[in-house]
């Protein structure tokens, strides 16, 4: 019987497109917890073993190594060899499987698929001016967000966190070589990346060694922001040691009331707030490349999914306009990148929408923050 219902649940899923179960009502996300979700509680006997970041396989992206986060849309021209700058990159959720609370890390499977589209899709953005690194980490499986308990919801992400601290703390040991740096991240992986500028940079020496956190696509909301020491909120183009945060939605979308009071830095501007920017200044989206698994159901097998080279940037497509904590954007359900929208919610076009709009700040700002040390260094001494 339960399997019968299963399937028949799975038919409602395809009619109204699997896409759509990111927004389910609350009745609607119980069931599906019920028929995909963990059936167990907190269990440390089913989790993955740590990642030692000192092996490879425990990063996504790792300067030097072939990874999607190489891939550079068509036309734009990145140079080899390394960069003076790194980036630390926490990807988001991938882990739509409810065998556990946490994922198991199985290099063969769909979440590994999913992790390679951020990368293509996210962590490419920086490879302009950066050397990227990504650490794999155990994240929390999206029934964390949908169904767990209190307890276990706080329990997974503190379990993914250790990882990703883990991982800075080895890259900041054996890789960094007193190179500035970039935080970057999305979603889930904003959450972490959030956590880790409180705890670890905020207020601390490697305050200075920080350029700027992309923490972006989540709920970085401004009485988080307003709580950090001395790190603030990005209003400028140059801005460095401060954050930049948007979580973005279509024109006319009914916008969930959690995402109230976020930090909304405008990408066409980078000024935080302020008025609506017009589509001309948009630099540019690129269309994804590959797909990003939806399905909630089934084993977690791959599925064979192939990532082409990144198109060229489609610029001019979007007016952003920042107001009441969401960044606002155009309808863009008849251009190439309308299949991210998830009914008018753009949380999967937060990087592609603005692939070159990102690509030309993090040159502005590493620049910036380069030239600051330049004149630091050759100031004469008072």
């Amino acid at each position: 019987m339960l399997r019968v219902l299963k399937w028949l649940f799975v038919l409602v899923l395809l009619v109204a497109g699997a896409s759509a179960a990111i927004h389910f009502s609350g009745n609607t996300l119980n069931v599906i917890g019920w028929l995909w979700g963990p059936k167990h509680g907190w269990d440390l006997s089913k989790k993955a073993a740590a990642p030692d970041y000192a092996q490879a396989s425990s990063w996504a992206a790792w300067p030097g190594r072939d990874s999607a986060a190489l891939f550079v849309p068509r036309g734009v021209f990145v140079p080899d060899g390394s960069k003076p700058v790194d980036v630390f990159f926490i990807h988001p959720t991938g882990y739509l499987n409810g065998g556990d609370w946490n994922s198991p890390m199985n290099p063969q499977s769909r979440t590994e698929e999913n992790t390679k589209w951020m990368m293509a899709n996210q962590a490419s953005a920086f490879n302009g001016c950066c050397n990227v690194y990504a650490p794999r980490y155990r994240e929390a499986s999206i029934f964390r967000y949908w169904t767990a308990p209190e307890d276990i919801a706080q329990k997974t992400m503190d379990f993914a966190y250790a990882d990703v601290v883990r991982a800075f703390a080895y890259y900041m040991a054996n890789e960094n070589k007193g190179r500035p740096f970039i935080i970057a991240s999305h979603s889930q992986g904003t959450s972490h990346a959030l956590r880790l500028v409180q705890e670890k940079i905020d207020g601390t020496n490697m305050e200075a060694s920080m350029i700027a956190a992309y923490v972006i696509g989540s709920r970085v909301t401004n009485v988080e922001a307003n709580a950090l020491k001395s790190v603030k909120v990005c209003d400028s183009p140059v801005q460095t040691g401060c954050i930049v945060h948007w979580a973005t939605f279509g024109e006319g979308t009914k916008v969930p009331p959690e995402m109230s009071d976020l930090v909304c830095v405008n990408p066409l501007t980078w000024r935080r707030d302020g008025g609506r920017a017009e589509a001309a200044l948009h630099q540019g989206g690129v269309a994804a490349s590959g797909k990003f698994s939806m399905q909630v159901w089934g084993n977690d097998a791959p599925q064979g999914v192939v990532f082409e080279p990144l198109g060229a940037p489609l610029p001019k497509l979007t007016w952003a306009e920042c107001k009441d904590g969401i960044l606002w954007a155009a309808d863009l359900s008849k251009t190439p990148l309308g299949r991210l929208s998830l009914q008018g919610n753009y949380h999967g076009l937060d990087y592609p929408l603005f692939q070159m709009d990102i690509r030309k700040n993090v040159a502005e700002r590493v620049a910036a923050y380069l030239q600051r040390d330049l004149t630091d260094v050759s100031a004469p001494a008072k």
